[in-house]
C-alpha cells in the first residue's frame, strides 16, 4: 500500500489514476452541474412558468420548480443512462462501487442528498462526496 502522499483519489476503489474508468475530477463534476442545473432552469421556464426574477414570496412554490426538475433529471437519467445529460455530455458515468447497474434507489438517495448540498461537497481522499459514499455509487470517467 502506498502513502497517502503519492496515492491518487480512486486508488483505494482500485480505480485507474487517470482515464476511463477513474474518479471523475472536480472541473467535469462542476461542468456536468452547470449543463444539468442550466437545463433545468430552461425546462422549469418554459413548462412551469419559473421566472427567475420574481420576488420568493411572489413565485411561491415555482421559485423550487428548476431543483424539482434538476431532481427528476438526475433520478430518471442515472439508472438509465448511468449518469445525467451533464454527466455524459462530460465523460463521467455514475456506477456502484464495485460495478454494476445503480439500481432504483441509490439515484434517488444520492439525488436527495445531492440538493441538501452540504453532502455533495464533504469529501473523502477518493473524492467522493457523502452523497456517493451513502447511495454506494462512484463518478468515474467513461
Amino acid at each position: 500500500m502506498t502513502d497517502a502522499a503519492n496515492s491518487y483519489p480512486g486508488e483505494r476503489l482500485g480505480l485507474p489514476a487517470q482515464g476511463p474508468g477513474s474518479i471523475g475530477r472536480i472541473g467535469r463534476r462542476i461542468a456536468a452541474l452547470l449543463i444539468d442545473y442550466t437545463a433545468a432552469t430552461v425546462i422549469a421556464m418554459a413548462f412551469l412558468a419559473y421566472d427567475p426574477w420574481a420576488l420568493p414570496y411572489e413565485a411561491g412554490w415555482r421559485q423550487f420548480a428548476p431543483m424539482i426538475v434538476f431532481a427528476v433529471i438526475q433520478i430518471l437519467f442515472l439508472p438509465t443512462a448511468g449518469g445525467s445529460p451533464g454527466h455524459r455530455i462530460v465523460g463521467m458515468r455514475v456506477e456502484r462501487l464495485g460495478g454494476g447497474w445503480t439500481g432504483l434507489w441509490r439515484p434517488i438517495v444520492r439525488t436527495l442528498l445531492l440538493i441538501l448540498v452540504i453532502p455533495a461537497v464533504i469529501w473523502d481522499a477518493d473524492q467522493r462526496g457523502l452523497h456517493d459514499k451513502i447511495a454506494g455509487t462512484v463518478l468515474i470517467r467513461a
